[in-house]
């Protein structure tokens, strides 16, 4: 799936097209199709050169100007939309409906990324409309900006794909009034975690319990980190630099974009229930779990187990 090039890209551009590099390797680091790093600099080279800042906001301009209405503007849409909401009914259950209730207005189609893009667009409303949603929605707190950060739009399209080892998602299962949690890592390939015990959930914690459970593994299975928004991870700079990997964010309220994650999460929360406190848990029991975890067979695997898929690889390393 194709995505626009955000401004960190764009500076990469042109520190690259600076060094006289050539599109095709301009396009190689950042896995973007050679036309695209050809487009981008054809539209937005001015006198003065490439500037990133003014062609991120050219592009900008020309996104503006060629945008179709909103979905939601449509009053029969935005009324559908509401009543499924009070109903109870998921963001994902109203996209699909809508294809059967609206099998020839393609207007009246709508997918659950916009629904939620909209309730976050709705200011105060925004909490009552959020408040309808399983467990209250997606959590407030995971969808800013950390300074720094790279989107995950700018990750390698090899990611996507599982085609390697060493590509990892992570977040945090957290205690009672987030006091305390767990560090969940998941190498998407083979399905293996990873867990450290966090006393806290201050980003420096964050760091060291990565640096702990990640920091032993060979370089060819630390290549990226992909992680939420969380404060949490507000140092993910330093656990770059000391991990040597690569570390982007999913968007805000796409847990999708981290799926294996989310999923891993859910067999912990079978041995961690919602509301464990723990500070009561050791760390042999956090370790005890990580194993039963990657012990246990998955059909994608046809039935063998990730510590076994790892054990293969760690092999051959």
């Amino acid at each position: 799936m194709a995505h626009h090039l955000i401004l960190q890209e764009r500076q990469t551009i042109a520190r690259l097209w600076k060094e006289r590099k050539s599109k095709a390797e301009i396009a190689h680091v950042l896995g973007r199709s050679r036309s695209t790093i050809t487009r981008e600099i054809s539209r937005n080279m001015g006198r003065n050169g490439y500037r990133p800042r003014v062609a991120q906001q050219m592009a900008k301009e020309r996104r503006q100007r060629c945008r179709r209405p909103a979905k939601m503007c449509e009053p029969v849409l935005e009324t559908y939309v509401k009543e499924k909401l009070e109903l109870r009914w998921s963001p994902d259950q109203i996209a699909g409906r809508s294809l059967l209730d609206f099998p020839r207005k393609a207007a009246r189609q709508i997918s659950r990324q916009t629904i939620y893009t909209w309730i976050g667009q709705q200011g105060e409303e925004a909490a009552h409309w959020r408040s309808l949603l399983r467990r209250g929605g997606p959590r407030p707190e995971k969808g800013g900006h950390l300074k720094g950060s790279v989107s995950i739009k700018g990750r390698p399209c090899i990611v996507d794909g599982r085609q390697r080892y060493g590509d990892w998602e992570g977040d945090t299962v957290v205690g009672p009034m987030h006091r305390n949690g767990l560090l969940t890592a998941v190498e998407r390939k083979s399905g293996y975690l990873r867990m450290a015990k966090l006393d806290n959930l201050k980003s420096e914690t964050v760091v060291r319990g990565a640096k702990r459970k990640l920091g032993d593994l060979p370089p060819s299975l630390r290549r990226t980190m992909t992680f939420d928004n969380g404060t949490e991870f507000a140092q993910h700079a330093k656990l770059s630099r000391q991990l040597n990997m690569a570390v982007y964010f999913a968007q805000p309220y796409c847990s999708w974009q981290r799926g294996t994650n989310e999923n891993t999460n859910g067999l912990v929360r079978q041995f961690f229930p919602k509301g464990t406190d723990f500070q009561r848990i050791s760390h042999h029991e956090v370790t005890r779990v990580e194993t039963l975890i990657n012990e246990r067979p998955r059909r994608r695997h046809g039935y063998r187990t990730p510590a076994e898929i790892l054990a293969d690889r760690l092999c051959c390393v």
